[in-house]
């Protein structure tokens, strides 16, 4: 880690006092790290990946090795001890994920049944209602954007190509772009195509056409971001075929809210990754109700779940939104 360290200053031309006052770090301290006769702390890393633009990653593994071998280097079981640490970590993350499981395996059973009961529609009623859930999912994910069309103004807009007056052009855009962005996850589920950085990018890209064009379609200039973001694809490769959909997508919904990869945007996109992954495993999309106790509602509990930095209690308010969204979605059918 000494090496990094020196070698990332001295490429970006900054003595070790210009270091230290960037990063809020003793001189005597930085040169000490450099020297390896001390270690930074975890925030101390963070800080100085960033400044000396070192990937993350790469400083945090060496960072961590370092510890691992000034504790047990040379301990004459320190493999060995390695090995059982390794396994013990694995075994720890699938007790989580288990214990997650059965903790709302009953309410996912009833989803399940659910499910099943609207897929056993025929066919004339379940594009009906896919329509009509389709529609109510635009116009709700704009709502969350504070755009003013009501319902029926958006199945005017969307199905008659009407301009509703007093709403401004901007108002009339979302609404046309949220449509080609459902549309186009649609097409990707039918070609099964799974969440992935290219057709999220164009998906950015879609719901900004028309007034966002110099941001649209790109992760804010932050290296650190750009890295979050490819660490995040990189998850949600390794866990797709592992974790339950509707803990998948909540997940991932949670994941890009923390990171906020977008100069704007970043809500509807965390809201489209979620509804992809559920649309894609035969899911009905997960709305927010436009009132304003359900807003804050959902705003409440995703800034709960990102505080105590607990997953469950986001996952759980999806699971509930989502068995209530297809009870209600039978009910459209049987009435």
């Amino acid at each position: 880690m000494k090496s990094l360290l020196k070698n990332a200053r001295e490429q970006k031309g900054l003595k070790t006092r210009e270091l230290a006052q960037l990063a809020d770090i003793d001189q005597a301290l930085i040169s000490k790290f450099e020297s390896g006769t001390r270690k930074p702390t975890k925030d101390q890393v963070t800080k100085l990946s960033q400044l000396l633009e070192i990937d993350y990653e790469t400083l945090m593994v060496a960072w961590l090795k370092e510890k691992i071998l000034y504790e047990i280097g040379n301990e004459e079981f320190a493999l060995k001890a390695l090995i059982l640490a390794e396994q013990e970590i694995q075994n720890n993350k699938k007790e989580i994920n288990s214990a997650l499981l059965s903790s709302i395996q009953n309410i996912l059973d009833e989803i399940e049944i659910l499910k099943n009961k609207i897929h056993s529609f025929n066919h004339f009623e379940y594009r009906q209602i896919s329509k009509t859930l389709e529609i109510e999912f635009i116009f709700k994910s704009i709502h969350l954007n504070r755009n003013p069309l009501t319902l029926e103004e958006t199945k005017l807009v969307l199905n008659e190509g009407l301009t509703i007056s007093g709403k401004s052009m901007q108002n009339h855009i979302e609404a046309i772009n949220f449509q080609e962005a459902t549309l186009y996850i649609k097409d990707l589920t039918q070609k099964k195509i799974a969440l992935n950085e290219k057709d999220f990018l164009l998906l950015h890209t879609i719901i900004f056409k028309g007034f966002e064009s110099e941001s649209s379609g790109k992760y804010v200039n932050d290296k650190l971001i750009i890295r979050e973001m490819n660490l995040f694809f990189n998850w949600f490769e390794s866990q797709k075929n592992n974790l339950h959909p509707l803990i998948l997508a909540s997940e991932a919904h949670l994941r890009i809210t923390e990171i906020k990869p977008f100069e704007n945007g970043n809500l509807q996109m965390a809201n489209l990754a979620l509804n992809w992954i559920l649309i894609q495993h035969n899911y009905t999309y997960v709305t927010i109700d436009e009132n304003q106790k359900s807003i804050e509602e959902y705003f409440s509990v995703l800034e709960e779940s990102q505080i105590q930095n607990d997953k469950s209690i986001f996952i759980n308010y999806i699971i509930r939104i989502e068995k209530e969204n297809l009870k209600r979605a039978i009910q459209l059918i049987e009435k």
